[in-house]
C-alpha cells in the first residue's frame, strides 16, 4: 500500500507544531486544553490549573495559536482557548502513518490501546 508522500509546506507545518508542542509549558497547556475539549478553558482558568503568570502564559497561547495547535475565541470580556483537535490528528496521522502502516516500528495496536 503506497503512502503519499507529503508536500514540503505539510513537513513545515507539522515541524513548527512539534516545536511549539516542545516547550514543556506549552506541552502542558496542549494536553490540559485536550482534556478539556470539546468546550476549552478560558485563560484565567488555565493560568489558575498550571501557575503560570498571565504574562507568560499570554506568550505561550500566542506561540500554540500561532502555530495552528490551540484555537481561540472572545466570550465577551475572556478569551477561551480549544485544542485544534482536526490540527492535532494531522500531526499524528503524519508521524504514524509511515511507522504503522509500512515499517510496523510501532504497533497499530498499540495506538489502539492508548486511545480506548
Amino acid at each position: 500500500m503506497a503512502m503519499r508522500k507529503p508536500a514540503p509546506e505539510e513537513i513545515t507545518r507539522f515541524a513548527d507544531m512539534l516545536a511549539a508542542i516542545g516547550a514543556e509549558p506549552r506541552l502542558r497547556i496542549t494536553q490540559l486544553l485536550l482534556t478539556a475539549h470539546p468546550d476549552g478553558m478560558v485563560a484565567g482558568e488555565i493560568q489558575h490549573e498550571l501557575g503560570i503568570s498571565a504574562s507568560n502564559l499570554s506568550h505561550h497561547l500566542d506561540k500554540l495559536k500561532n502555530e495552528g495547535v490551540i484555537n481561540v475565541q472572545r466570550e465577551g470580556s475572556f478569551l477561551r482557548y480549544t485544542a485544534d483537535a482536526a490540527a492535532l490528528q494531522d500531526l499524528l496521522t503524519f508521524l504514524f502513518s509511515e511507522c504503522c502502516a509500512r515499517t510496523k516500528a510501532v504497533k497499530p495496536e498499540k495506538i489502539i490501546q492508548l486511545c480506548r
